[in-house]
């Protein structure tokens, strides 16, 4: 099976990847964004393809979610993945002489304190993996990253500190996209993309409340821009009953009533790495 993830090499996304897929599966295909492998689905170069949705530290992956929607996908499954960030240096490397810290911001982000405590700089990157080369083609014992075990393993570094995250419960999700199934399978879990009819005080209270009145309990929530006029949303759900289930048939189809725009993203399960 061809999968296309965010690369270059060493990144949580190939992670998932190959631990979701199996490497013995997967014929993996590295993308240099995430908007570059949901293209790759779309142009059916690959299968399916995974990416980051949300951070449990950093929110919502917003770049995913409308990538999602402007490629028309449809979400398959879903994957927690640990994140566990270390800072990785060249052989010899000692945590007194570390002087800057490389890693894309969300990672730095997630490790502020800690490299406050060390009194250094930092530098962007576009993945922790591309940080994590670039410590081991500099080969100088000042310079760090922060990235995953998965990354000193490929790039050959050693963990200077294990575990610098300023939050100990960090987690990524992932979700699995393909392009949309002829048939939906039963699922645990669904989302939704709900454009309300127009906009008006109290119109997202009334979406709310239809999932409210069918007993059906809603773990995720998010507004983004129609793209069309200033000031108008539309709101990503996601639903703990899949969309074949009887009350969430009756959930769409009174939300149609009202004149809201109801597509259906995804219909899934959960995987836990």
């Amino acid at each position: 099976m061809k999968v296309a993830y965010l690369g270059p090499k060493g990144t949580f996304s190939e992670e998932a990847a190959v631990r979701y897929f199996s490497s013995n599966q997967m014929d993996g295909l590295m993308c240099e964004s995430i908007l570059d492998v949901l293209d790759a689905i779309r142009n059916k170069e690959v299968e399916k393809g995974i990416v980051p949705i949300e951070n449990s530290i950093e929110g919502t992956i917003n770049i995913t979610i409308d990538g999602l929607l402007m490629n028309d996908l449809f979400i398959e499954g879903e994957v927690i993945l640990p994140v566990a960030l270390h800072l990785l240096g060249v052989k010899g490397a000692d945590l007194n002489k570390i002087e800057e810290v490389w890693s894309i911001p969300p990672a730095l982000a997630q490790c502020r304190d800690y490299i406050q405590s060390l009194g250094a700089s930092s530098r962007h990157f576009n993945s922790t993996a591309a940080a994590a080369k670039a410590v081991r083609d500099e080969a100088k014992v000042e310079f760090g990253a922060i990235a995953s075990e998965w990354s000193a393993k490929a790039f050959g570094l050693e963990l200077v500190k294990e575990n610098i995250q300023d939050f100990t419960e960090n987690h990524t999700r992932f979700v699995v996209v393909s392009n949309p199934p002829e048939e939906i399978a039963h699922s645990e879990k669904a989302m939704l993309v709900i454009t309300p009819f127009e906009e008006r005080p109290g119109v997202l209270v009334t979406i709310l409340n239809v999932f409210a009145s069918l007993s059906i309990n809603l773990s995720w929530i998010e507004s983004r821009p129609t793209k069309k006029k200033l000031g108008t949303y539309r709101f990503f759900v996601e639903t703990q009953k899949g969309v074949e289930d009887s009350d969430m048939i009756k959930a769409m189809t009174i939300l149609e009533t009202y004149g809201h725009h109801v597509q259906i993203l995804g219909s899934y399960n959960t995987t836990k790495l």
